[in-house]
């Protein structure tokens, strides 16, 4: 995918995402521009918008939380569900993980990943549609997933029973859909955000242990 790889340079810039300075990723700087290339770009690909190109609040608590805790994940196999642009993945490895593999149904988010990887100089596997597969992961965390019914209803069913045989963490920035039962809160932080994605200047993220 050479052409995604230039269009994903060509529309962002290199930054670091505000809860997470040791990290370094490919960043959309303006909002409207890379959705209207995006639209543009992808009218005759058929892929998703570029949710890819934003370090969003739950995936930053997320890679915070393994850099400041590394025993959580050193020596285990992670799986970051529904990675963007692969930056949980990405604090797993440097946090000592045996390797991280991301899962991602947008191919354009696997070419992010790699090119992210690259500015780290760490390697992460790059995987599809996990869901319905089964367990080979150590640890395995998503985040800001719940933000449409479908979208949850269709997860859930499986990361509960990944919950099972792995440890299966969840970050949520307060979305709608997030289950009320079967969840454990352990930790929480304050991500700084934009009110261009989102309708405040910072988020409360909490992050869940989900339960089988």
């Amino acid at each position: 995918m050479t052409d995604a790889r230039a269009f994903i340079l060509e529309n962002t810039v290199e930054g670091v995402p505000a809860l997470v300075p040791e990290v370094r990723l490919r960043l959309a700087s303006e909002i409207t521009p890379i959705w209207q290339a995006t639209e543009d770009w992808l009218a005759e690909r058929n892929i998703a918008p570029p949710f890819w190109a934003f370090a969003w609040p739950g995936s930053q608590a997320l890679a915070r939380h393994v850099l400041d805790n590394p025993g959580l994940v050193a020596g285990k196999r992670v799986l970051d569900f529904a990675a963007g642009g692969g930056l949980a993945a990405i604090a797993c490895v440097m946090a000592g993980a045996a390797w991280a593999e991301t899962a991602e149904i947008d191919g354009l988010a696997d070419v992010a990943t790699a090119v992210n990887a690259g500015l780290n100089e760490v390697e992460v596997r790059l995987g599809g549609d996990v869901v319905g597969q089964a367990c080979r992961w150590d640890v395995i965390v998503t985040g800001d997933v719940c933000y449409e019914a479908a979208t949850a209803g269709h997860i859930m069913p499986w990361l509960r029973r990944m919950a099972g045989s792995a440890e299966v963490w969840m970050a949520d920035p307060g979305r709608a859909y997030l289950p009320r039962e079967g969840m454990a809160a352990f930790a929480e932080y304050v991500v700084p955000t934009t009110r261009e994605l989102e309708d405040r200047e910072e988020r409360r993220v909490v992050l869940y242990r989900v339960l089988p």
